[in-house]
């Protein structure tokens, strides 16, 4: 056997165990979901001696006011709305950026730009005494109305270096054809910018599925409660403990966002390495 080849084998041996070492606790978590209470920790091997499903069911009515599901569908609905605003806006404010001129341009790119380095505790106490005066919390309008206002300026910087990166002649051959700043918007820019698109789509939701502390914020009754909070339900509960029911709601809560990373990883890649070369 060539040294080439040993050291490929080597490196490919390397990053299994590395791949492991990393997957472990996810297994773990998984394992001791369907373990009876008591072996969680005395047991804490990946195979126990005793299987139960009885944690799934624990959990998932963990309170009186409402069940699991409750929590997976105010989280899918705020979820679903950040996807579809965020697509929306920001695609409009990268295509004003990427291909239309305008006064300050530059000026208002720079302030667009400003606002991905403000640490967000900073415009935390003026945005909730906005949404209190105007009588928003408790609601999914903090955390879904902004999105339609193109505040992640993460997205529409990303969708903008894309967005330059498509040929201007395009523009111009649509214009002799007849087609105004509209068509073209929904004719070229947007079917050629899809993979920016679905890169845009992809984060966004695995952002707002995960957050916790603008949900936390901002929701305050069990029946508008999302998966981050309804975890968060079983550290004040009283009496014995709920290792086992907050295992089996973790493994729950992982899996639409696992589910959407797996299927659509090749566009994650494609979205951003192709983003980066554009300029």
């Amino acid at each position: 056997m060539s040294s080439r080849k040993i050291s490929k084998l080597l490196t490919h041996l390397f990053i299994i165990v590395v791949g492991l070492l990393m997957i472990y606790p996810v297994l773990w978590l998984i394992s001791s979901s369907m373990k009876p209470e008591y072996l969680i920790f005395t047991d804490p091997g990946l195979w126990s001696r005793e299987w139960t499903l009885e944690n799934y069911w624990k959990g998932w009515h963990v309170t009186r006011e409402a069940t699991f599901g409750t929590f997976f569908k105010n989280s899918f609905l705020i979820s679903t709305i950040a996807v579809i605003a965020n697509l929306v806006t920001c695609s409009m404010a990268a295509y004003a950026f990427s291909r239309i001129n305008f006064a300050w341009k530059k000026f208002w790119f720079a302030c667009m730009l400003t606002t991905i380095m403000l640490p967000s505790h900073v415009t935390l106490i003026p945005q909730y005494s906005i949404f209190h005066q105007i009588g928003w919390i408790n609601t999914i309008w903090p955390l879904t109305v902004p999105k339609m206002l193109a505040t992640d300026a993460f997205f529409i910087f990303l969708l903008v270096q894309f967005m330059r990166g498509i040929p201007r002649e395009l523009d111009e051959s649509a214009t002799i054809d007849g087609c105004g700043l509209v068509k073209i918007y929904f004719k070229i820019i947007l079917p050629l910018s899809m993979p920016a698109l679905i890169t845009t789509a992809i984060f966004t939701f695995m952002w707002t599925w995960d957050d916790f502390f603008s949900q936390l914020l901002y929701l305050t009754t069990a029946n508008n409660f999302t998966v981050p909070l309804g975890l968060r339900l079983f550290l004040d509960a009283e009496g014995q403990s709920t290792w086992g029911a907050v295992f089996a709601m973790s493994v729950l809560s992982i899996l639409p966002v696992l589910t959407v990373f797996f299927v659509f990883q090749k566009y994650i890649v494609d979205g951003i390495a192709t983003s980066g070369i554009k300029g």
